[in-house]
């Protein structure tokens, strides 16, 4: 799998010079998030690493999901998403965090939609979160990139926006 080289150093350019890193809490994205940040540049110096927990059981027991909540969703929500992304913060004592969880197939409990639901923290608060919807027709492979690349160039903007007034 090929990864865009300009975005992963456009991301670790930043977060290197600002001296901050990033960890990812993972579900519908299956890693794909870990695997292109594991590809940046200094990748060692700034991305600490990151979670894939694809059940109910799992985000609640390692990422501190609310057990009722998650059962009520599926697990699927974008206030699930956030705290994804705060708690894996947390985990990884990062900076940055990134979450996704959603459906990369059309199944019953996403009423035969794919979407994913994403989060990008900042120290704990929330600087983005949303949907991103599919035909429901996509490849399960082609929606897990597709979320990935569009979630990495929503952080490349939050991360730009970030150090814009910061002179390296």
């Amino acid at each position: 799998m090929e990864f865009s080289k300009i975005l992963l150093d456009e991301i670790s350019y930043y977060l290197k010079n600002g001296n901050e890193s990033i960890s990812t809490a993972e579900s519908v994205t299956s890693g794909f998030l870990q695997l292109a940040l594991s590809q940046m540049s200094d990748a060692e110096k700034i991305y600490k690493g990151g979670i894939t927990a694809y059940t109910i059981e799992q985000k609640v027991k390692h990422l501190n999901i609310d057990h009722n909540e998650a059962k009520e969703v599926n697990c699927v929500s974008r206030h699930i998403s956030e705290d994804m992304a705060k708690n894996v913060a947390l985990m990884f004592d990062t900076e940055w965090s990134l979450a996704t969880t959603g459906y990369a197939t059309p199944v019953e409990e996403s009423n035969h939609e794919v979407f994913a639901f994403y989060c990008i923290a900042y120290r704990g608060t929330i600087i983005r979160s949303d949907r991103i919807e599919l035909h429901p027709m996509t490849k399960a492979l082609e929606a897990q990139k597709y979320f990935m690349e569009y979630i990495l160039n929503c952080l490349s903007c939050e991360v730009k926006r970030n150090f814009e007034h910061i002179d390296f």
